[in-house]
Order: structure tokens, then sequence, then C-alpha cells
């Protein structure tokens, strides 16, 4: 049997956290890195090395993986001053699964080439509960042979794996998926209020929606939530138009017509003008009732 590899693992968020311990599940050696180190003692009493710095992180490992908040954190922890780049070894392998831009991404790719730093794009797909679940989904995109030599380590944290081409595809379909989460709620709250304005009984109207053309997964997996009104923060409304903007500054770079995504935008904006930011972003239904004057 082969011998594992030697993974660093920055960012121990609340995607972060259940993904590194699945890596530390399937008998990986780790060593983790967190700007807050409160979050690092679960991992030190698990039996992993803890270290006080990206760089000294990227010392004698084989592969560094990433998942952190934004394009600021990720060029932090590569590229900065402290950053892993500055310890990683010539032929080591980076795996970035965070969501990002492809802008950041590209200039990440940069630096890595420069220093014989292998680079895979890995952002992921699915929540929390499919990170503690190990079922999440990697759209990966860079050098082909390594993502197939990483694939023991993605399949320790996902159930499904994409190798999408070369260079930033897995990125952008990341956004892509993104904006399609975010248009679907916005678009579904936006009928619901119609319907409840006309006087359409609220379960009945779900339960339809449900089990019509127009019927999703995510909708059917929201359907009791959104009857019992449930918005439980599990992606938040400030989390969601920071996804927003990396989409609309990308669509900009490529000239794409995005005139939807530029008014769910604006609903996010509302929000978080409301003091709502953190709030689960289904709450659009929320927002569009009080446009409706159905709440006050």
């Amino acid at each position: 049997m082969a011998k594992k590899k030697k993974v660093g693992w920055i960012g121990l968020g609340k995607m972060g956290t259940p993904m590194a311990k699945n890596i530390l599940k399937a008998g990986y050696p780790i060593t983790v890195y967190n700007r807050t180190q409160e979050k690092t003692k679960e991992f030190a009493d698990l039996g992993a090395r803890v270290a006080d710095s990206p760089t000294s992180l990227a010392d004698g490992v084989d592969v560094i993986i990433s998942m952190v908040s934004d394009d600021r954190a990720l060029e932090a922890i590569s590229m900065g001053p402290q950053g892993s780049f500055e310890g990683t070894k010539q032929g080591a392998i980076f795996i970035e699964m965070s969501t990002v831009s492809a802008v950041a991404s590209a200039r990440v790719a940069e630096q890595a080439d420069k220093r014989g730093i292998k680079y895979l794009r890995a952002p992921v797909t699915g929540g929390v509960s499919h990170a503690e679940e190990g079922t999440l989904g990697v759209l990966a995109s860079g050098p082909r042979d390594v993502y197939d030599e990483c694939r023991g380590i993605l399949d320790a944290m996902s159930q499904t794996s994409f190798y999408l081409g070369t260079r930033e595809e897995g990125r952008i379909m990341k956004l892509v998926l993104n904006m399609q989460v975010g248009i679907i709620s916005a678009m579904t709250g936006e009928a619901l209020t119609f319907g409840e304005m006309g006087g359409v009984d609220w379960n009945q109207m779900i339960d339809i929606i449900g089990n019509s053309i127009v019927a999703t997964p995510m909708i059917k997996f929201r359907a009791q939530l959104l009857k019992d009104r449930t918005f439980t923060p599990a992606f938040t409304a400030e989390q969601m138009a920071k996804d927003f903007d990396l989409i609309l500054d990308t669509g900009k770079a490529m000239n794409a017509p995005m005139p939807i995504t530029y008014a769910v935008r604006q609903l996010l904006g509302i929000m978080k003008a409301q003091g709502k930011g953190n709030n689960d972003f289904w709450e659009f239904l929320t927002l569009l009732e009080e446009l409706g004057g159905l709440r006050t």
C-alpha cells in the first residue's frame, strides 16, 4: 500500500473543520493552521500537528489544502509574508477549495508556477451537513495529473468529483451554481408572495410547486422549511452577497449579460441594509412579503 501524503490544512471555519476531520479519518497525517488558534485545539487532541503560521505549516507536507473566506484571505495564506508559499517545497501540491474569484485564483496560479508548486483549484458544492458527511461535490481544474494524483484526498471529503479543465473552469462552475441557487431562492420568494397576495393557501401552494414541472431538488428540500418559515442561518445573506459580487465582477470582465443577477444582488443589499446580513438568504421571502405589504 502506498504511503499516504502528508497534508497541511489551512482554514477551520464551518466548512473547513468537518472537511479536515474527514481527511484525518481517512488516515492522512495532517498539520492544521487557523488564524484563531482556539479552533485548532480539537485537532491537536485528535493527534494533528498545529502550525503557528501558513509558512511553518508548509514545512514537510506534500499537499496543502485551504478553505478560507475570500480573495484577501487566499492571497494572504498563499502569497503573503507569512504565506504557505514561503515554506512550500518545489513539487508540492496546493489544493484551494474556497469560493473565490477566478482573478485572484489566476494570480495564485502564476505565483505557484514560478515557485514550482502544483496548483489545483477544487471548490466544492454542498453545505455544512454535506461536509460533515463527506458527501460534498468537487469542481476541479488545473493539471489533470495532479487531479488524478489527489483523488484519494478529494474522495475522503466528497461523493462526486468533476474535472473541468486546466485553468479556472472549476471556479467559474462554482459561481454558475451559486448564481442559480441565489436566483432560484429569490424567484421562489417572489412567486410565493404573489400567490399569497392572491389568496392561495400557503401550504397547498408549496405542495403544488413541489410536485410540478418547476420543482427542483433544492425547492423540495426546502418545502417543509418554507411551510414552517424556518430560516435557521445555513448560508447567510452576507455570504451570498459576497458570492454575487464575485459573479458580477467575473461577468463584467467577460462582458456576460447578467440582468437577473444584478436584480437579486439588489435584494441582498436591501437585506444587509436592514441589518439582516447574518440571516439565511432564504429570508428573501420575508423581504418580498414586506415589499408587498403583507408584513410590517
